[in-house]
C-alpha cells in the first residue's frame, strides 16, 4: 500500500514539473553577449567561468611547451642516465623539482602578467580579450628571447611567412614549435656536457677490469659508487640548478 502511495506521489510531482520550471524565475543567462566600446564584446561571468575552466584542460600543454618546463626535464632525465641510476631520483621528484625550477625561472614572466593582465582584469579596468592580449607579451618576448634565429626562420618559411616586420609580431603558432625545437637542442647540449666526466669514469673503470681479466663483473656496478662520489664532492645538483637557470639569463 506504501509503495502505490509513493508511486502517485512520484507520477504527481512528475505531472506537475513543466508547470513549476515555468512558474520560476529565470535564473542567471549561461550566455549574454554585452556590447562594449570600440565594437568589442563582452561576455557573462558564467560564460566567462566556463572559457577559463575550459582553458584549465590546457595547463599542461601550457607548462611544458611554452616554459621552461621541457629543458629542465630533459636535462634532469639525461643526469639521471648518465649516473646510471635507474629509479632514483623517482619520477616525482624530478618532476616536481622541475616544476618549481620551472616557477622560480618564469616568475618574472608570471609577475608581468599579473601586473598587466590579470590585476586590471580583475579590477574590470580591463576586458577579457584585452587581458589575454596582454598576458600573452611578456610570455611572448621571453619564447622569442629563447628562440634561435635558424629554428625561427625555418617555422615561418614552413608557415609561407617569409619575414615580419619586428620579432613581437610573429604568431604564436609559429613560435611555440620554433621555441620548442629551440628548447629542446639546447637541452641536449647541456646533456652532453653533464654525460661526459661520467663516461670517462666508465672507460676507466672498464679498462681497469678488463686488466684484471674480471670480465664477468659488470662496469656500471663498479663505477656506479665513483660517479656517485665524483657528482656528490663537485656539489653536483647546486651546479645543475645554476647552470639551468643562468642558461636563461638570471
Amino acid at each position: 500500500m506504501t509503495f502505490k502511495v509513493t508511486l502517485r506521489v512520484f507520477l504527481l510531482l512528475l505531472g506537475l514539473m513543466p508547470a513549476i520550471l515555468l512558474a520560476a524565475e529565470p535564473g542567471i543567462p549561461a550566455i549574454q553577449i554585452t556590447p562594449g566600446p570600440n565594437g568589442s564584446q563582452n561576455l557573462t561571468v558564467t560564460m566567462q567561468i566556463l572559457l577559463a575552466m575550459t582553458a584549465l584542460t590546457f595547463l599542461p600543454a601550457f607548462v611544458m611547451m611554452m616554459t621552461s618546463f621541457t629543458r629542465i626535464i630533459i636535462v634532469f632525465s639525461i643526469l639521471r642516465q648518465a649516473l646510471g641510476l635507474q629509479q632514483a631520483p623517482s619520477n616525482q621528484v624530478m618532476i616536481g623539482l622541475a616544476l618549481f625550477l620551472t616557477f622560480f625561472i618564469m616568475s618574472p614572466v608570471f609577475d608581468q602578467i599579473n601586473a598587466n593582465a590579470v590585476q586590471p582584469y580583475l579590477s574590470e579596468k580591463m576586458d577579457a580579450r584585452t587581458a589575454i592580449d596582454e598576458a600573452g607579451k611578456p610570455l611572448h618576448k621571453f619564447m622569442i628571447e629563447q628562440t634561435r634565429q635558424a629554428d625561427l626562420a625555418m617555422f615561418m618559411h614552413l608557415a609561407g611567412k617569409e619575414k615580419v616586420d619586428s620579432p613581437a609580431m610573429v604568431p604564436f603558432n609559429v613560435l611555440v614549435p620554433a621555441f620548442v625545437t629551440s628548447e629542446l637542442k639546447t637541452a641536449f647540449q647541456i646533456g652532453f656536457m653533464i654525460f661526459i666526466p661520467f663516461l670517462v669514469i666508465d672507460l676507466v673503470v672498464a679498462s681497469v677490469l678488463m686488466a684484471m681479466g674480471m670480465m664477468m663483473l659488470s662496469p656500471v656496478i663498479v663505477s656506479l659508487p665513483f660517479k656517485l662520489m665524483l657528482f656528490v664532492l663537485v656539489d653536483g645538483w647546486s651546479m645543475i640548478m645554476g647552470t639551468l637557470a643562468a642558461s636563461y639569463g638570471m
